[in-house]
């Protein structure tokens, strides 16, 4: 009898623990997926299918643009947002979620041409803010991205 018992709980446990392992990333406020900590593909990845809605879409989007324009990119994910760096050089974008857009910011955006609309309280970081029903003009994200790429980075 406590074998079964016990046989019982210890299923109970284990399937417990695949639906921990297998369930979405909690949102924080604004929607923002809250992923661990850690560099590589994997936990950007994670972060993007977690995205809510549209963003998810946004965020395929403007990560396949960053691998095709910047070789050998690297990824992490930090604060809850993923980063793009170059090896060697340090973090050039980063990307996070709110309530009704996806926010780009690049680390180095005044010295891009032309400089991203969005200004921060960071002296040199400029954002771009990308809403639902916005067209993506990918080839100035692209040119964007490229020169960012190219510039050092913040080490983070």
């Amino acid at each position: 009898m406590v074998n079964k018992t016990s046989g019982k709980l210890a299923r109970a446990a284990k399937k417990a623990a695949a639906k921990r392992v297998a369930a979405k990333p909690a949102l924080l406020a604004g929607g923002n997926p809250q992923i661990a900590k850690a560099d590589g593909d994997a936990p950007v990845q994670a972060y993007i299918a977690a995205m809510p809605g549209w963003k998810r879409d946004v965020g395929r989007r403007l990560d396949a643009l960053i691998v095709r324009t910047v070789h050998g990119v690297r990824k992490a994910v930090k604060w809850n947002s993923p980063f793009y760096g170059v090896e060697g050089q340090g973090w050039f974008l980063g990307i996070h979620c709110f309530t009704n857009y996806v926010k780009v910011a690049f680390f180095r955006g005044t010295s891009l041409r032309p400089v991203p609309p969005g200004e921060s309280k960071q002296k040199e970081v400029r954002y771009l803010d990308i809403r639902e029903d916005d067209p993506l003009d990918e080839a100035q994200l692209a040119a964007w991205v490229k020169q960012a790429g190219k510039l050092p980075g913040e080490r983070m």
